[in-house]
């Protein structure tokens, strides 16, 4: 039993490093070459992306299945996630949705919550959350942010793409301003393209005027996972 072991880590190994090996330095790379509605991810992670991807038409959603790892790495990146959301549901308070997806944290705001009627400046009453939200993104270093805006589908597609760009533009600028990398975010405008409701009633496109984050591990992060799922092959194996 003990030669079976060892003949099946090595095998269990060169999986981890051909996954590991594949991955972008930036896990939102894809998505900004292939722009909207495009699905990221390496290996399984990716494949599952697809699935999903398919049926969310959600930007966030692709962003968090496509960058997975799974397994025990898996595990150690969801504990590094967990004590992140708890932090920045306190920071964001009522002001947006926060749940765990996968490997990540996916976030949405209203963009009603945000912004004035037909504005990209940010209300000054959400600004001391934000601030409180970018304090905990520089606590959790490790990690790469999607900050995707979206608008319903009154005015022109034109219209609503470039101010679904300069909204998240605008967000992710207060976030830069108190010191999150830039490094670590991408920003893009989906103008009307992904809605989550029907754009038929009031209720619906309110839905539809929102800023989302994705919140997913960033390379080193996603090494340390690397080597606690080795650390505990190894163990298994002996």
């Amino acid at each position: 039993m003990k030669t079976l072991k060892n003949k099946t880590l090595p095998i269990l190994l060169a999986s981890i490093i051909l996954i590991f090996g594949n991955s972008s330095c930036n896990s939102f790379k894809k998505l900004n070459k292939e722009q909207r509605g495009a699905i990221i991810g390496v290996g399984a992670g990716g494949a599952l992306g697809a699935v999903i991807g398919s049926k969310s038409k959600n930007p966030a959603v692709y962003a968090i299945i496509g960058s997975a790892v799974g397994g025990v790495a898996g595990t150690f990146i969801g504990k590094y996630m967990d004590k992140q959301a708890e932090k920045i549901k306190k920071d964001l308070d009522v002001l947006a949705d926060v749940e765990r997806v996968g490997e990540g944290i996916k976030i949405t705001m209203k963009s009603g919550v945000l912004f004035d009627f037909n504005s990209s400046v940010v209300n000054n009453q959400v600004n001391e959350n934000l601030v409180k939200f970018a304090e905990t993104l520089k606590q959790y270093p490790n990690t790469e942010i999607l900050v995707a805006g979206h608008t319903d589908n009154v005015g022109t597609e034109q219209y609503n793409m470039k101010l679904s760009e300069q909204r998240a533009k605008a967000v992710s600028n207060v976030l830069k301003a108190n010191n999150v990398s830039g490094n670590r975010l991408t920003v893009l405008g989906y103008g009307e393209k992904n809605p989550v409701a029907e754009n038929i009633a009031e209720s619906g496109r309110e839905q539809n005027r929102r800023v989302e984050f994705a919140i997913v591990a960033d390379e080193k992060l996603k090494k340390q996972a690397a080597k606690s799922e080795r650390n505990y092959l190894q163990f298994v194996a002996e």
